[in-house]
């Protein structure tokens, strides 16, 4: 396909076309026309998970769907839209996700699929707030899945690998504020001395590092929902902590220019506004950069925080960035989070994906071995390994071969892994 890559640009897509269906007959007739097949979300993996030698499937020019229910306590949504698209449109309803990812530029169904999380000691990942989705198979066949039933658990963070999620319907409440605190310079002997304390101190919570210092982090982000009885809490940590509130708009990359994130220095905005770190209308992050993540339990959070301390020296030249933020735990069977709240180390590269890949085993295994990758990031890991880190694996290997017998889903990425 020639120029067709992923966001980062680091992959460069090996599938022979790119399909746009325009409504379910026309998505239903690209997938009778036989062949393996993919399908595309907003391109921010940075591995070959959504790649095929066969036909990629995008449903960004699918229906535009975004329904509120009688209760008004759920939205159903088109699978292709991005949260960024919803956001504005459910808040003018007078309603909120609990959560969002760190970025608005992800689509519904690409996000669920790889069990994105967004970030909460409280709050469950993007794939949580699922209540029910529908799915087209291979063979044509539609099918609707709720909470409660037999596979649910099993098709929400489903690896792309069950067929093409033709919308996903979403927990709601009532809107609400936030507001972003932003601290330069937290002690990591502190930090590390009640890691819960530092998480627990706001809604979503936020370390970041580049580890060209083991002294200290670089940043703290704290956001709290509104009304904010917590100033004086907040205030005593960060002295506990040896951190300075910062005298301006940060990036999470020191040196960038903060024009792309959203609002800080404690001025409340709607919860669109606040809770992903970039605007929507600007390119995150670096641009150009890699990224990956491993989940810890929160038992072994500090081990593992340690572990990268350790591996300071080897880890800065290579690095943008690395966060640290929390996650609730759910009983979805490959999410992340499956049955324990969790501790996410996310790690922004330079681009340099020999360098980056010649790091990260040791990095691996210098983590506790209950660490689980994100699965739509670069990870080292032998297949065996990750399966062993996946309790429910062989559950969804079969629901996998129930639902795409014929194997038209899985890609080279799905077989390493075992699928």
């Amino acid at each position: 396909m020639g120029n067709e890559r992923n966001w980062a640009g680091n992959l460069s897509y090996r599938a022979a076309e790119v399909a746009h269906p325009a409504s379910v007959d026309e998505l239903r007739g690209r997938l009778a026309a036989g062949g393996p097949v993919r399908m595309l979300g907003t391109r921010h993996c940075f591995n070959d998970i959504a790649d095929t030698d066969g036909a990629l499937i995008a449903l960004d020019r699918m229906p535009r769907i975004i329904e509120v229910n009688g209760q008004r306590d759920a939205v159903r949504v088109s699978g292709g839209l991005r949260y960024g698209d919803i956001a504005p449109v459910l808040h003018d309803q007078g309603l909120a996700l609990a959560n969002l990812a760190s970025l608005p530029h992800i689509s519904v169904a690409g996000a669920v699929a790889t069990g994105t999380h967004g970030s909460g000691d409280g709050i469950g990942s993007l794939a949580a707030a699922v209540r029910a989705l529908t799915v087209l198979t291979a063979s044509g066949e539609v099918r609707r899945l709720q909470r409660g039933d037999a596979d649910f658990a099993g098709a929400v963070v489903s690896l792309g690998a069950l067929g093409a999620v033709l919308d996903i319907t979403l927990d709601v409440e009532p809107t609400y504020a936030v507001a972003q605190h932003v601290y330069d310079g937290p002690g990591w002997d502190a930090v590390l001395a009640d890691l819960d304390a530092v998480t627990g101190i706001g809604t979503s919570v936020s370390l970041f590092s580049t580890w060209r210092r083991t002294d200290a982090a670089d940043l703290l982000w704290v956001k709290q929902r509104q009304p904010d009885g917590r100033a004086d809490e907040r205030a005593g940590l960060a002295a506990a902590l040896g951190a300075a509130v910062a005298d301006g708009k940060r990036h999470p990359i020191l040196g960038v220019d903060a024009e792309a994130c959203t609002e800080q220095g404690g001025v409340p905005g709607e919860w669109f506004q606040r809770l992903p770190h970039f605007k929507l209308e600007f390119t995150p992050s670096a641009g150009a950069e890699l990224q990956s993540e491993y989940l810890v339990p929160r038992t072994d959070a500090v081990a593992a925080i340690e572990a990268v301390r350790s591996l300071a020296e080897r880890i800065a030249p290579l690095l943008l960035v690395n966060e640290i933020r929390t996650v609730r735990a759910d009983a979805l069977w490959l999410s992340p989070a499956y049955r324990t709240d969790i501790v996410g180390l996310h790690f922004t590269w330079r681009p340099d994906e020999q360098a980056v890949r010649a790091l990260l085993p040791e990095l691996e295994a210098a983590l506790p071995a209950s660490a689980r990758p994100h699965w739509g990031k670069i990870f080292t890991l032998d297949a065996a390994e990750v399966r062993a880190r996946n309790p429910r694996w062989d559950d969804f290997a079969a629901l996998r071969a129930a639902w795409d017998p014929e194997r038209r889903f899985v890609n080279d990425y799905l077989a390493r892994l075992g699928l």
